[in-house]
């Protein structure tokens, strides 16, 4: 009867860990920021969008017109923590939601909060990050995941 009841408290496993591939070099990082500008664009969206290669260097950083300086910094932080951490930022995002003990996450270095940072993977490997800030939380994610779809 023990046994039962401590297997029913273990925690879910982990995500597998998806490996760090060759960095994204600028032909496929071109192709990543025409989708993502062409989808701020299409809504009318001012924003910054950076793309980082799978080390967190950066391959490209475009500011779409009237788009608010802090922007530019948070749209990489956004993919900064995409690459650091293997997941999408919206992640943090939504463990800040929910309190409680989601809000330790606040204390992880370079962790994003906001959304709008989501991997690139090809392949099955991590080979850069797409970043996006200037709109709303859900704006900027759905700007992200075009890029990000184009990888794919």
């Amino acid at each position: 009867m023990l046994s039962a009841t401590a297997s029913a408290q273990q925690a879910p496993s982990p995500p597998p860990i998806i490996p760090y591939g060759v960095p994204l070099g600028l032909e496929a990082a071109k192709k990543i920021m025409a989708a993502a500008e062409a989808e701020a664009e299409k809504n009318n969206w001012a924003m910054a969008i950076v793309i980082l290669d799978s080390t967190g260097h950066m391959v490209m950083l475009h500011k779409l017109d009237n788009t608010q300086y802090g922007s530019l910094m948070a749209a990489e932080d956004k993919a900064l923590s995409a690459i650091n951490y293997r997941r999408p930022s919206k992640v943090f995002e939504d463990l800040v939601a929910q309190g409680g003990i989601g809000l330790r996450s606040l204390a992880l270095r370079g962790a994003s909060p906001l959304e709008g940072g989501i991997p690139i993977n090809v392949d099955g490997k991590i080979v850069g990050a797409i970043g996006v800030s200037g709109g709303t939380s859900v704006q900027d994610g759905q700007v992200a995941k075009a890029g990000a779809d184009v990888a794919k």
